[in-house]
């Protein structure tokens, strides 16, 4: 069993930045490709970005590429979400995911566990 717990969400300003962060704890944390998606309110979960079990490949959803960056720590058990010229509309709820299958993926129903979640609010 993987217990993930994200952190750095907050409020900011519309063009500010935040980095979150998932720690992950219970599992062997370079079995995982990991993701990070959100939730807006009202809406089903949607992708954001997701990372391989080693670095070395990324996937981005088409509304955050070139502002929002994956990265891991393997050897803190952490994946980062980087997120630069927030706008109004990347408020939500987000979550991050680890899949124990690997390959690119964008379909929550393929990640295995999942964090509580944390606010992101972006004010214009």
């Amino acid at each position: 069993q993987v217990l993930l717990v994200e952190s750095g969400g907050g409020l900011v300003q519309a063009g500010g930045s935040l980095r979150l962060s998932c720690t992950a704890s219970g599992g062997t944390f370079t079995a995982y490709d990991m993701g990070w998606f959100r939730q807006h309110p009202g809406k089903e979960r949607e992708f954001v970005a997701s990372i391989s079990w080693n670095g070395g490949s990324t996937y981005y959803e088409e509304a955050v590429k070139g502002r929002f960056t994956i990265s891991r720590d393997n050897a803190e058990n952490t994946v980062y979400l980087q997120m630069n010229s927030l706008k109004p509309e990347d408020t939500a709820v987000y979550y991050c995911a680890a899949k124990h299958v690997f390959g690119r993926s964008s379909k929550a129903y393929e990640y295995n566990y999942w964090g509580q979640g944390t606010q992101v609010t972006v004010s214009s």
